[in-house]
């Protein structure tokens, strides 16, 4: 049995991955998210957390936004801390800006998620064709779903079918 452990920055991220990957996942990987209060205590205890998860075999994933800061310098700084951990092999991704840059992508996933009608008419507009580009997509999508909240608009029942069959700049992988 392997296990996929997940460091994340805040609640809302776990709540994305929750449903994204229940339903992704074959059933002989299980996977724990470790929420901290934020980017500052996440680069805090990553070091100790990491040594101290004990685990045989685990996998670790490292989720951050990138908010204001430099992309490659925050993967790099996080990849340094799990290699101080022990455990230089682990993943850090960064999320441009905010999760929500993956809500903006795929608007259609989101309308039927959270049974919002007519968001997805929203898709053709700049805002959504390129969220990477917008310095708060939390922002933008509050504003045109106005009832999406941090954490509960996190909780998309999201089927992968929907979420990856378009490529997205905010859902690509990026190459730091």
């Amino acid at each position: 049995m392997s296990e996929v452990v997940f460091f994340l920055e805040e609640p809302s991220a776990e709540a994305m991955l929750e449903g994204l990957l229940s339903k992704i996942l074959p059933g002989e990987i299980h996977y724990r998210c470790i929420v901290f209060e934020g980017k500052q205590d996440l680069e805090k205890q990553l070091v100790r957390r990491i040594r101290g998860y004990r685990v045989p075999g685990a996998k670790f994933i490292v989720l951050r936004d990138k908010d204001s800061g430099d992309c490659r310098a925050i993967k790099k700084g996080l990849a340094t801390k799990c290699a101080e951990a022990g455990h230089p092999e682990a993943l850090v991704r960064i999320a441009c800006h905010e999760m929500e840059s993956w809500y903006l992508a795929d608007l259609a996933a989101v309308e039927k998620g959270l049974n919002l009608p007519r968001l997805a008419r929203y898709q053709s507009r700049r805002m959504c064709r390129s969220p990477d580009d917008f310095p708060s997509p939390y922002q933008t999508l509050k504003r045109i779903a106005p009832s999406c909240q941090k954490v509960g608009g996190s909780r998309l029942p999201p089927t992968p079918a929907t979420w990856f069959s378009t490529p997205s700049p905010a859902l690509a992988p990026r190459a730091l």
